[in-house]
Protein backbone atom coordinates (compact mmCIF):
# COMPACT_ATOMS: atom_id res chain seq x y z
CA UNK A 1 0.00 0.00 0.00
CA UNK A 2 3.02 2.43 0.73
CA UNK A 3 4.55 1.42 -2.87
CA UNK A 4 1.63 2.87 -4.38
CA UNK A 5 0.96 6.04 -2.00
CA UNK A 6 4.49 6.37 -2.89
CA UNK A 7 4.07 5.63 -7.06
CA UNK A 8 0.78 8.33 -6.75
CA UNK A 9 2.90 10.96 -4.95
CA UNK A 10 5.86 10.69 -7.78
CA UNK A 11 3.10 10.96 -10.59
CA UNK A 12 1.56 14.02 -8.53
CA UNK A 13 4.53 15.57 -8.60
CA UNK A 14 4.79 15.05 -12.12
CA UNK A 15 2.02 16.30 -13.25
CA UNK A 16 2.17 19.35 -11.34
CA UNK A 17 5.74 19.82 -12.69
CA UNK A 18 4.39 19.72 -16.18
CA UNK A 19 1.49 21.76 -15.38
CA UNK A 20 4.01 24.81 -14.32
CA UNK A 21 6.05 24.73 -17.15
CA UNK A 22 3.30 24.63 -20.02
CA UNK A 23 1.63 27.85 -18.29
CA UNK A 24 4.86 29.62 -17.10
CA UNK A 25 5.09 32.89 -18.73
CA UNK A 26 1.56 32.77 -20.51
CA UNK A 27 -1.35 35.26 -19.79
CA UNK A 28 -4.52 35.14 -21.12
CA UNK A 29 -6.37 38.03 -23.41
CA UNK A 30 -8.37 39.13 -20.34
CA UNK A 31 -5.31 39.66 -18.97
CA UNK A 32 -3.71 41.67 -21.30
CA UNK A 33 -6.73 43.41 -22.01
CA UNK A 34 -6.22 44.98 -18.19
CA UNK A 35 -2.93 45.10 -18.77
CA UNK A 36 -3.20 47.37 -22.16
CA UNK A 37 -5.03 49.92 -19.85
CA UNK A 38 -1.71 50.74 -17.77
CA UNK A 39 0.79 49.86 -20.09
CA UNK A 40 3.98 49.14 -19.03
CA UNK A 41 5.71 46.56 -21.22
CA UNK A 42 6.58 46.08 -25.25
CA UNK A 43 4.07 44.35 -27.19
CA UNK A 44 5.61 42.32 -30.44
CA UNK A 45 3.41 40.41 -32.72
CA UNK A 46 5.71 37.49 -33.79
CA UNK A 47 3.35 36.21 -36.55
CA UNK A 48 4.38 35.59 -40.03
CA UNK A 49 2.94 37.00 -42.23
CA UNK A 50 1.51 39.60 -41.40
CA UNK A 51 -1.99 39.19 -40.56
CA UNK A 52 -2.88 42.17 -38.35
CA UNK A 53 -1.86 42.81 -34.70
CA UNK A 54 -3.67 43.53 -31.56
CA UNK A 55 -4.06 47.35 -30.76
CA UNK A 56 -1.45 48.89 -28.68
CA UNK A 57 1.29 46.78 -30.56
CA UNK A 58 4.53 48.05 -30.97
CA UNK A 59 6.79 45.87 -32.83
CA UNK A 60 5.96 43.10 -35.58
CA UNK A 61 9.08 40.98 -35.44
CA UNK A 62 8.48 37.30 -36.97
CA UNK A 63 9.12 35.04 -34.65
CA UNK A 64 12.06 33.41 -36.06
CA UNK A 65 13.90 36.56 -35.78
CA UNK A 66 14.97 36.18 -32.40
CA UNK A 67 18.25 38.08 -33.26
CA UNK A 68 16.01 41.38 -33.61
CA UNK A 69 14.94 41.17 -29.72
CA UNK A 70 18.69 40.81 -28.35
CA UNK A 71 19.60 44.04 -30.77
CA UNK A 72 15.76 46.10 -29.39
CA UNK A 73 15.24 45.12 -25.69
CA UNK A 74 17.23 44.67 -22.38
CA UNK A 75 17.18 41.47 -21.16
CA UNK A 76 14.87 42.10 -18.15
CA UNK A 77 12.51 44.28 -20.20
CA UNK A 78 9.12 43.46 -19.90
CA UNK A 79 7.68 41.99 -23.20
CA UNK A 80 4.71 40.26 -24.05
CA UNK A 81 4.53 38.40 -27.31
CA UNK A 82 2.22 37.03 -29.47
CA UNK A 83 1.01 35.14 -32.89
CA UNK A 84 -2.47 34.35 -34.51
CA UNK A 85 -2.84 31.56 -32.22
CA UNK A 86 -0.14 30.68 -29.92
CA UNK A 87 2.14 27.70 -31.78
CA UNK A 88 4.63 30.75 -32.83
CA UNK A 89 4.59 32.62 -30.46
CA UNK A 90 5.52 29.73 -27.78
CA UNK A 91 8.34 28.67 -30.30
CA UNK A 92 9.44 32.17 -29.73
CA UNK A 93 9.11 32.55 -25.99
CA UNK A 94 11.20 29.41 -25.38
CA UNK A 95 13.90 30.72 -27.54
CA UNK A 96 13.66 33.95 -25.73
CA UNK A 97 13.92 32.38 -22.24
CA UNK A 98 16.83 29.76 -23.28
CA UNK A 99 18.81 33.40 -24.65
CA UNK A 100 18.24 34.93 -20.91
CA UNK A 101 15.64 36.99 -21.36
CA UNK A 102 13.75 37.39 -17.82
CA UNK A 103 10.23 39.14 -17.95
CA UNK A 104 8.54 37.61 -21.21
CA UNK A 105 5.17 36.27 -21.73
CA UNK A 106 3.06 34.82 -24.16
CA UNK A 107 -0.40 35.48 -25.17
CA UNK A 108 -2.38 32.04 -24.78
CA UNK A 109 -4.39 31.94 -27.90
CA UNK A 110 -3.21 34.99 -29.63
CA UNK A 111 -5.12 36.62 -32.37
CA UNK A 112 -7.80 34.67 -32.33
CA UNK A 113 -7.99 34.23 -28.23
CA UNK A 114 -8.50 37.94 -28.83
CA UNK A 115 -11.34 38.28 -31.53
CA UNK A 116 -12.95 35.70 -29.54
CA UNK A 117 -13.66 37.97 -26.79
CA UNK A 118 -15.06 40.44 -28.82
CA UNK A 119 -11.85 42.95 -29.37
CA UNK A 120 -10.75 44.07 -32.85
CA UNK A 121 -7.61 43.66 -34.41
CA UNK A 122 -6.07 46.64 -36.47
CA UNK A 123 -4.11 46.50 -40.00
CA UNK A 124 -1.23 48.69 -41.08
CA UNK A 125 0.56 48.68 -44.13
Amino acid sequence: MSIKLALLGVVMLLLFGCIQQTTEGKISVEELREMLKEKDFVLVNVHIPYQGEIPGTDYNIPYNDIDRFEELFQKDQKIVIYCRSGAMSAQAYNELKKRGFTNVYDVEGGMNAWRAIGEELVYKE
